[in-house]
């Protein structure tokens, strides 16, 4: 199982910025206890990050037919973008949303997201948490998916 894990803009400077929010791991550190968690689950990732909307959308492009579901963290991008939603319904790829704080607690203009209409499901306001439990989610999913399929062939 192949599973792309997108992260939008700043959320390469984790461990440097506000840490009250978003805590103090780096960008390193959260890449490697994922890869450790989807390790124990049998999946493969592939990171990308990126602080460019087009970018983001253009590797979103490229999913179909290389990973079995999206794990995104748009960042501010979640708040704004249409495209990425729009990029996102047009894979129509498995998808969950996640993000590290709780977005519906912070300001009034964090709380509305755009991207949640194209996914699954969304995980936030646990850290590294909300990735692990998005991994595990969208694991299930793609299992349970994949076993009906073959028990409907």
């Amino acid at each position: 199982m192949y599973i792309a894990i997108i992260n939008g803009p700043n959320l390469n400077l984790l461990g440097l910025r506000e840490a009250e929010i978003y805590g103090n791991m780096t960008y390193q550190e959260l890449l490697m206890e994922l890869t450790e968690y989807a390790d124990s689950l049998g999946i493969e990732l592939k990171f990308f990050q990126s602080n460019h909307e087009g970018a983001l959308i253009d590797f979103i492009q490229s999913c179909p037919g290389q990973y079995n579901g999206i794990i995104i963290n748009a960042g501010a991008y979640t708040h704004t973008s249409i495209a990425l939603l729009d990029a996102l319904s047009a894979v129509a790829l498995p998808t969950v949303e996640v993000h590290l704080s709780n977005i519906e607690e912070r300001e009034e203009f964090r709380r509305r997201s755009y991207l949640r209409q194209a996914c699954l499901t969304t995980f936030m306001g646990e850290g590294l948490a909300s990735y692990q439990k998005a991994l595990h989610f969208l694991s299930e999913v793609l299992t349970n998916d994949t076993a009906t399929k073959t028990s409907t062939e």
